[in-house]
C-alpha cells in the first residue's frame, strides 16, 4: 500500500481550511413586525419596531417616498432602541407599502405598512371582557395585536337603519392571524359572525350599543398576531369597503396582464336578464362582481362577419374563489321573439405547460398552471346583434361581493 506523507495531507489540511472559511454568511436581519402597521395619509404616528439580527439599526425605509421616518428620540438626545417617528405626506397613496430596517448587518427583509384614508387608532389596554371592550368610533381603523387564548372587545354607537362594514385585515397584511370576527349586541350576544376573512356588512336594527368581537380561529397570539380592524359607514347599498392587502399567491399562477388596475367604466346593474343587457361598444374593459348569488352579466354589442374577438375575465388570478364562464351567442329577433345561436363557450384557461403525467416532475411539473379564469377567442359568423353572458360556475349559492 502507498503510504501518504505526513506532510502532504497536513498540507492538503490547511488548504482546506480558508476554503471552509469562506462558506460562512452573516446572519440576514429580519423586519418582523411594526406597531402600529398603518396610518392616516397625512399624519405621523410613532412606529415600534421587532425582529431578528437588528444590530444597529440606523433607518426605517419605505418603498414610497411619500412615506419617511426618523429616530425617535429620548429626554438625553439619543435615538430610542427601535422606535420610529413615521411621517406620512398627504397624497401618499393609499394602500399597502413595503417597510425595510437598514442595520449593521445590512437591509432586511420587507413587511407591510399600510396607509388609509380614515382615523387610525393604537390599542394599548387590554380590552379582553365586555366591561372592558375599547370604544371604537365610525370611520376608524384600531391597529392590535391578539392575546394567547383571549378576544377582544370593541364597542361602537350605531343607529338604526344606520349600514356599516367591520373588516379585519390579517393575512392580506402578513400576519400569521386568522381571524373570526363576531358581530354582537351590547350584553355579547352573537349577531353575525365570519369566521373566513371577510366582511361583516351589518345595519343595526335599533339603536344602542354593539360589539365586535376578535379572536384567532385556533386562539393562538403573540406579536406576530397582529390585525388592523376597521370600522366603516357605507353609503346606498353599493359593495362594503375592504382594506387593501397584498396578493395572495397560493400555487404557480399566471398573473393577468395587460388589464388596467382600475378599468374605465363599471358594471350597472341590473343586467341579469336579456331585456337588461347593457348595450356596449367594443373593445371594452369592464369591472363588476359576481353578486349576488347566482349573478349573471350580460353585455350585447354589434358584431360583423369574419370579426376576431379575445376576451379574458380576471377573477381567480386576483385572488377570488370563483370559476368564471363566458358564453357569447348571437341573437336574431323577430318582434319580440328572438332567437339565439351559441357562438363560443369560454372555460378554464389551459395550462401553458405539459402537466407531468405521473406526478414525479420527470416529464413536466407535477402541478396544474392553468386558471379557472377565462381566455379565449370569438370568431364572429355572421353580422348582427351579440349577447356576451357572464357568470361564476361557483357563484350559485355565494353572495360575496368582493367577489369581483
Amino acid at each position: 500500500m502507498r503510504r501518504v506523507p505526513f506532510f502532504a495531507f497536513l498540507s492538503g489540511f490547511l488548504l482546506a481550511v480558508p476554503a471552509m472559511a469562506q462558506l460562512v454568511v452573516l446572519p440576514a436581519p429580519r423586519l418582523l413586525t411594526t406597531l402600529p402597521m398603518g396610518g392616516k395619509a397625512g399624519s405621523s404616528v410613532e412606529v415600534t419596531i421587532t425582529g431578528e439580527n437588528l444590530e444597529e439599526v440606523t433607518a426605517l425605509q419605505f418603498s414610497n417616498t411619500k412615506i419617511s421616518a426618523k429616530p425617535v428620540t429620548g429626554p438625553d438626545g439619543k435615538p430610542v432602541e427601535n422606535q420610529f417617528l413615521v411621517t406620512i405626506a398627504p397624497d401618499a397613496p393609499v394602500g399597502v407599502h413595503e417597510a425595510r430596517v437598514l442595520s449593521r448587518l445590512g437591509i432586511s427583509s420587507a413587511r407591510a405598512f399600510s396607509v388609509s384614508n380614515v382615523d387610525e387608532v393604537t390599542r394599548t389596554v387590554a380590552n379582553n371582557s365586555v366591561e372592558t371592550a375599547m370604544k371604537l368610533p365610525l370611520n376608524t381603523i384600531c391597529n392590535a395585536t391578539m392575546t394567547k387564548r383571549a378576544v377582544d372587545f370593541y364597542a361602537f354607537e350605531g343607529k338604526k337603519g344606520q349600514r356599516v362594514a367591520v373588516d379585519c385585515a390579517a393575512t392580506g397584511i402578513d400576519s400569521r392571524l386568522t381571524p373570526v370576527v363576531i358581530m354582537a349586541n351590547a350584553k355579547g350576544a352573537d349577531l353575525l359572525v365570519n369566521r373566513t376573512g371577510g366582511i361583516i356588512d351589518f345595519t343595526p336594527p335599533a339603536d344602542g350599543t354593539y360589539l365586535i368581537k376578535v379572536n384567532d380561529l385556533t386562539y393562538q397570539g403573540g406579536e406576530r398576531h397582529f390585525y388592523r380592524l376597521a370600522l366603516r359607514e357605507v353609503k346606498g347599498d353599493g359593495p362594503a369597503p375592504q382594506q387593501p392587502s397584498t396578493s395572495r399567491v397560493s400555487a404557480v399562477s399566471w398573473p393577468p396582464q395587460g388589464l388596467a388596475a382600475n378599468a374605465p367604466a363599471n358594471e350597472v346593474e341590473p343586467n341579469d336578464k336579456a331585456r337588461d343587457a347593457k348595450k356596449v361598444t367594443l373593445p371594452l374593459d369592464v369591472a363588476g362582481s359576481f353578486f349576488p348569488a347566482a349573478d349573471v352579466d350580460s353585455y350585447e354589442f354589434e358584431a360583423k362577419k369574419g370579426d376576431v374577438w379575445w376576451v379574458e375575465v380576471a377573477s381567480e388570478r386576483i385572488g377570488r374563489p370563483t370559476d368564471p364562464f363566458v358564453l357569447v351567442q348571437h341573437v336574431a329577433k323577430n318582434g319580440e321573439v328572438e332567437t339565439l345561436t351559441d357562438v363560443a363557450e369560454l372555460y378554464d384557461i389551459v395550462s401553458p405547460v405539459k402537466v407531468s403525467s405521473n406526478g414525479y416532475s420527470y416529464d413536466g411539473p407535477p402541478y396544474d398552471v392553468g386558471s379557472p379564469d377565462v381566455l379565449g377567442k370569438v370568431e364572429i359568423k355572421q353580422d348582427g346583434l351579440h349577447r356576451l353572458s357572464l357568470r361564476d360556475l361557483f357563484g350559485g349559492t355565494r353572495n360575496d361581493p368582493q367577489n369581483a
